[in-house]
């Protein structure tokens, strides 16, 4: 990130500190591929102890400083046993098992409580993204992502229970954020990177430091890939201005 200004969680009000090892807690004001961006350098999870309706200020936040479109990435492992660790994986549905909502509770002026969900993640950017992977040469993969609370991970039976659900990777955030995002009428895309195997897909036992440097070795091409995506989405709404 380029000319890049930091503001720590903690530096705005009513936002929580990020206290996961790998999450910095930190907005950051800078430029991608000289394209002018607002960038979450980590996140909140529920399993910290914070409520949900904390754990989307930051989407709440983004709408207030009038972001209209959002890319939202995630570490996930694999449910799907042909997707391999280092995929990257474009999120085109999701199923929430973290029985909490973002719209429980007060909720933000002119945000739809009532949110239809029927297409969670825009189409357009959807496109933007395959294109854009396409030109690049990265490999990229579709399917639906499972949002579970943790921090433990999945056991084997919850895995399978998730494959018959026809989820196809999982993890422990993202699906509020979506919904929160949504709500506040912003347009959303979203990548999952693949940095394990879910619990029975493989001997290995799973631990979030393992699943962190994989994670780190294989960014490049997730970095490369929303370089492109945020200038193409540029160009895009530079000729296409929304009303």
């Amino acid at each position: 990130v380029a000319d890049q200004v930091e503001v720590p969680f903690q530096a705005v009000p009513g936002l929580p500190e990020a206290t996961v090892h790998g999450h910095r807690g930190r907005i950051l004001f800078g430029s991608l591929s000289d394209v002018p961006a607002i960038f979450l350098d980590g996140r909140l999870h529920a399993y910290e102890g914070h409520r949900v309706q904390e754990i989307v200020k930051p989407m709440r936040l983004l709408a207030r400083l009038g972001i209209e479109t959002v890319i939202l990435t995630n570490a996930a492992g694999a449910v799907d046993p042909s997707l391999e660790v280092g995929d990257i994986v474009l999120i085109e549905d999701q199923i929430n098992f973290t029985f909490r909502s973002a719209l429980s509770g007060p909720f933000g002026k002119g945000e739809d409580r009532f949110l239809d969900m029927s297409l969670p993640f825009d189409q357009e950017i959807q496109k933007v993204v395959c294109c854009a992977a396409r030109r690049i040469g990265v490999p990229l993969r579709r399917g639906t992502y499972a949002g579970m609370l943790g921090p433990s991970f999945e056991t084997a039976a919850e895995v399978r229970m998730l494959a018959h659900m026809n989820a196809d990777v999982v993890g422990m955030s993202t699906v509020s954020e979506v919904v929160s995002a949504r709500a506040a009428g912003l347009r959303v895309g979203a990548l999952s990177l693949v940095t394990n195997k879910a619990t029975g897909l493989s001997p290995a036992a799973l631990s979030h430091e393992d699943a962190l440097a994989l994670g780190t070795d294989t960014a490049d091409r997730m970095l490369r890939l929303l370089s492109e995506v945020l200038s193409d989405l540029s160009d895009l709404t530079a000729v296409k201005p929304r009303d």
